[in-house]
């Protein structure tokens, strides 16, 4: 799940609670248990902070659909300012709403209560760490501009599939936002030259490929450019009348492309100066920045090198489970990632590289959809209500964009969640690998996880919206496991599975090896190559992305592992009171740090067992 956060503008991947109501202070009740004597205060403080939060990230107040009423003003902006304007004001506030909810005493709340105010403060906590110690917007990506980061890449996207288009009045806050997205680009070229200066200058190959999209964005008419069509298309699918095409083409060949064009020359002027290497060890104080990255996306106090050895010691253990397996499957030759290339190469395995193998390719994800579905009620109560489109990522963006990654669905039920799959060579998904990625995307992963966190009525709104990346990956990579014990996979798919849980764990030690121990693109991209059998150019989009979003891909199996942990714990508290159905039920609680889920899910198991 590759969630993208818009520096001043959205972070519109984030959880988002559907509710019938999007007045952000009537989604606020605690439910759980009698409410304590400062339960009011703390749903105020935590309706103060969300609100606060929708002021500052517009985009983000219209991905959740809460950018109506007193937030209307919201959705037709992104409220461009320069970057490290941005920055303190955020930190300010942040630091403000920490101070609040330390004034809060947890006597006087309910243990529900208590739990959220511990949740949201961890997170609060942890928003302080990248400006205040380091200077930069965040300790995973510390980079403006890279192939996958950047004003360029998110607002085309988030203009395309987030910002709806169904009257007149969206269409011309359509038309201000493509303004403002002009705006935003030389805020970002301003800052770039900044950060530069300071050294944090993505990677020379890095800058290569954002160059190489920014031209597919801004070389070609104006007219036929898709952040034109986009709003042209859906106006006179609603039939909205108005000259969209031309106002648009306007704003576009007057702002946005000098805008573009500025943005170029300076990247082009900088990169003879980046910096030699590819991961965190070539930045200022990278340290210091990765080792704050990889606390902020396990949610654990794990070292490099404690990853590093778990990745190694997880890589040999299903290394041995594949070799099992593909030998009776007939794959005896080489070693697991030589039999596993092979496997990847069979003619049987492939979708045509065309335009009808990617339509059969987005089929077969969807059958799958279907066909788990029809097997959650072995394993949960409640069922997600939201409807789930499978999309391939936009051709624009698919060079630098990640492999697969899921959008949730918007507060109002009018934009669909959204699992995207990069389509840019089908060969990189032969059809034994796509069960368990659709698992792990759909459901039971983020779309069962994220709608039942969304719909829960446990957890005030603020909490709805919490990223915890390890908790989130964690839980898509259990779906995985899940997955196969309710009986989701057949014949050899069950490799599927387990490459990609090898490739989780490789990228354990593929993110520590780039980040920390200074290996290069290359010896990463060989080493992930030769262990999971994944295609080349497939494993080298991945180390591409770990050496810009430096600690991220560790949180999946770290995560994963916590969830099995936390499971079995219950069940040695419950024995033979233990119900899969009733232990999943957790979801409802929302995202929380690792070690408070732990935590938590054995406070459950005790009080269901009284």
């Amino acid at each position: 799940m590759d969630r993208r956060t818009f520096l001043s503008t959205s972070t519109a991947a984030l959880a988002a609670p559907l509710v019938s109501s999007v007045v952000p202070g009537k989604a606020l009740a605690l439910v759980q248990g009698a409410a304590g004597t400062g339960d009011a205060a703390l749903n105020a403080a935590f309706d103060k902070i969300f609100t606060e939060t929708m002021k500052d990230s517009p985009g983000y107040a219209t991905a959740l659909g809460v950018d109506v009423g007193e937030l209307a003003y919201l959705h037709s902006t992104f409220d461009p300012k320069p970057f490290d304007q941005s920055r303190r004001e955020s930190v300010a506030k942040d630091q403000a709403s920490l101070a609040l909810l330390r004034s809060m005493d947890p006597a006087t709340l309910s243990p529900a209560a208590a739990l959220n105010r511990e949740i949201v403060m961890y997170g609060l906590e942890q928003n302080l760490v990248a400006y205040p110690k380091f200077g930069i917007s965040s300790v995973q990506s510390p980079y403006d501009i890279t192939q996958q980061d950047g004003i360029y890449f998110g607002i085309p996207d988030f203009l395309n599939s987030t910002h709806p288009v169904n009257n007149a009045a969206d269409a011309e806050a359509y038309l201000s936002r493509l303004s403002d997205f002009a705006k935003l680009l030389d805020f970002e070229t301003e800052d770039q030259r900044a950060q530069a200066a300071r050294g944090f200058l993505a990677p020379a190959w890095a800058l290569d490929l954002a160059l190489g999209q920014i031209a597919k964005l801004r070389n070609q008419p104006a007219v036929s450019n898709g952040l034109v069509t986009s709003l042209a298309d859906r106006a006179k699918a609603k039939n909205i009348p108005g000259d969209w095409a031309a106002r648009a083409t306007k704003i576009v060949e007057g702002d946005v492309y000098p805008a573009l064009d500025r943005q170029v020359a300076m990247l082009n002027q900088l990169k003879p100066t980046t910096r030699p290497g590819d991961g965190a060890t070539r930045l200022p104080n990278g340290e210091a920045i990765y080792a704050a990255a990889l606390a902020e996306a396990t949610t654990t106090n794990m070292t490099p090198e404690e990853v590093h050895k778990l990745g190694l010691d997880q890589v040999a253990e299903y290394t041995g489970k594949l070799d099992a397996i593909l030998k009776t499957a007939g794959f005896t030759k080489g070693s697991v990632g030589e039999r596993l290339a092979a496997l990847n190469a069979s003619p049987a395995q492939l979708y045509a590289d065309n335009d009808e193998g990617r339509a059969a390719l987005l089929a077969s994800l969807n059958a799958n959809v279907k066909q788990m579905t029809g097997l959650l009620p072995k394993a949960f109560k409640t069922m997600p209500t939201q409807p789930l489109e499978i999309r391939r990522v936009p051709v624009e963006i698919q060079d630098g964009a990640s492999n697969g990654y899921y959008n949730p669905a918007s507060l109002d039920g009018s934009r669909p969640a959204i699992y995207w799959i990069n389509l840019k060579s089908t060969h990189d998904w032969p059809k034994y690998s796509l069960p368990s990625l659709t698992y792990h995307e759909g459901v039971p992963g983020h779309h069962l996880q994220i709608s039942l966190s969304q719909t829960s009525k446990d957890i005030p709104m603020l909490r709805k919206i919490s990223f915890f990346n390890s908790y989130l990956e964690g839980w898509a990579l259990y779906a995985e496991q899940l997955s196969d014990e309710i009986g989701g996979y057949s014949g050899i798919e069950n490799a599927g599975y387990l490459q990609s849980f090898l490739f989780r764990a490789s990228r354990l030690v593929v993110d520590t090896g780039l980040n920390s121990k200074g290996w290069s693109r290359e010896k990463a991209v060989d080493y992930m190559t030769a262990t999971t059998g994944f295609p080349r150019p497939r494993v080298q989009r991945e180390v591409e992305r770990y050496c810009c979003s430096i600690g991220q891909a560790c949180s999946y199996k770290i995560g994963h592992l916590a969830w099995l942990r936390a499971r079995e714990k219950a069940k040695a508290i419950l024995g033979s009171k233990f119900d899969i159905r009733e232990f999943h039920e957790i979801i409802k609680d929302g995202a929380m740090p690792l070690t408070i889920l732990e935590k938590r899910v054995e406070e459950r198991a005790r009080a269901q067992l009284a």
